[in-house]
Order: structure tokens, then sequence, then C-alpha cells
């Protein structure tokens, strides 16, 4: 295990997505935009109709991945949260109908029903980047340069 520890925080953001606007993509243009290096996503809510979420099916390497897709569907937003390392933000969310819920990792594609608002707090200090080991897992380590 690793720990990291931010030298400080920053301004904290929330966005606020309109009906038709794409999650994920606003959420990077935000961050670009900004030039937010390191953060964190603290929440996110809101409704979709278009959703995609990427979950691992199996125990073993390499993993045997699924990608859910939703379309033309009315889904509560009930959470979105993670982080932002070297400019790119990795993020998980829990979505649900009147029946089921659903959770894994946010992909492209997933659009507002009526709203969705998502609050970042920028960090620095830790210099974090995600970067593939040997069997190219993707892990958080801190950029010595």
């Amino acid at each position: 295990m690793d720990n990291f520890t931010a030298g400080k925080t920053g301004k904290i953001t929330i966005l606020s997505l309109k009906q038709g606007e794409m999650l994920l993509e606003r959420i990077e243009e935000f961050v670009k935009k900004s030039g937010i290096k390191e953060g964190v996503v603290l929440s996110g809510i809101g409704t979709l109709d278009k959703c995609v979420l990427h979950m691992v099916m199996t125990t073993g390497y390499p993993p045997v991945e699924h990608f859910a897709r939703w379309d033309d569907k009315a889904l509560e937003l009930a959470s979105i949260q993670g982080f932002i390392a070297n400019g790119k933000p990795h993020l998980h969310t829990v979505v649900s109908d009147n029946e089921r819920t659903w959770a894994g990792h946010l992909e492209y594609g997933c659009r507002v029903l009526y709203l969705a608002e998502v609050v970042i707090m920028e960090t620095a200090g830790t210099g974090l980047v995600r970067e593939p080991d040997d069997k190219g897992i993707k892990h958080l380590r801190q950029d010595a340069r």
C-alpha cells in the first residue's frame, strides 16, 4: 500500500450540467480548461438517459471486462467519486432505476437527462500520476520529475 498527502487543498468547484450534456466529457473539458492537475471528485448526483459503465467480471488476470450500456433509459445518478491525477479524472459511479442499482467505472457516452451536479476539489503537492505496472494495471505513484 502506498499513501500520498496533498500539500494543500485548493478551490472547490461545483459543476452544474444541463439536459443533453455529456457527463464525463464535460468533466474532462472543465479539468483541462481549468488546468487542474490534481484533485478529488467529492460528489456527483443527477439523472441520466444514456449511460456506459465499465465493470470487471472476473478475479483472474487478465480480467474479463464488461461495458454495460443503457440508451434512452431514465437513471438516477446516485454518486460519482474519484480523483484527478496528472490532469486525468478516474471516476466511479452508482446509477439506479426503480428496480436495480449498478456501479462501475464512468465511461464516455453518459448523457444528462435533467441535471447533474459534480463537486471537484483541487489539491496540490502530491505529483500523482497513474501508470501501468508490469501487468498493465494502472496504479498511482508520485512523479519524481
